[in-house]
């Protein structure tokens, strides 16, 4: 937004955003997999080791991979469908609709022989936009449409994520 903001163009902006999506996604699956692990140590109460290998390394592996492979196939999926829409405001309603849906898959849990299985939202969807981005020919045009809306959805994004935090843990 920094960026944005300035109109900054040239190399060392070239250069950076991708340096900072990257960092931004290795962060992501890093913190993705330390919380499936902490979640797990926390709420292991089984004395079969294999169970407690199982929900402390695989589980939140199994996150990951299955995250980042569900945003690729709705990314897929997005680019497909959205070469039939021509109009500039039914492509943003495509757009819409397509990440509201990819939130609401990332929010299904089941369990598989006694591994559980979920999603993380934030990475489908951000697998969702790397793979319509660099697959869809006009994503740029769409992306600046979108940019619109960038700001008041950051507001929102972090007042839901601080509505969440229960301050009482650091209490202790």
């Amino acid at each position: 937004m920094v960026v944005k903001q300035y109109k900054a163009h040239g190399p060392v902006t070239k250069t950076l955003l991708p340096v900072v999506a990257l960092d931004d996604a290795v962060g992501l699956v890093l913190f993705a997999i330390s919380f499936g692990v902490a979640k797990s140590i926390g709420s292991v109460g089984a004395t079969n080791p294999w169970q407690v290998i199982i929900s402390v390394a695989v589980e939140p592996i199994l996150e990951v991979v299955l995250s980042l492979a569900l945003g690729a196939l709705v990314g897929l999926v997005f680019t497909f469908i959205e070469r039939f829409f021509h109009s500039r405001s039914k492509r943003l309603a495509i757009s819409v609709a397509f990440v509201l849906m990819t939130v609401a898959l990332s929010m299904m849990k089941f369990e598989i022989k006694g591994i559980h299985i979920g999603f993380s939202s934030l990475l489908v969807c951000m697998m969702l936009g790397a793979v319509f981005c660099n697959i869809c020919d006009f994503s740029e045009e769409l992306m600046d449409r979108v940019d619109r809306w960038t700001a008041p959805l950051f507001v929102l994004f972090f007042v839901l994520s601080g509505a969440e935090l229960e301050l009482s843990v650091f209490m202790d």
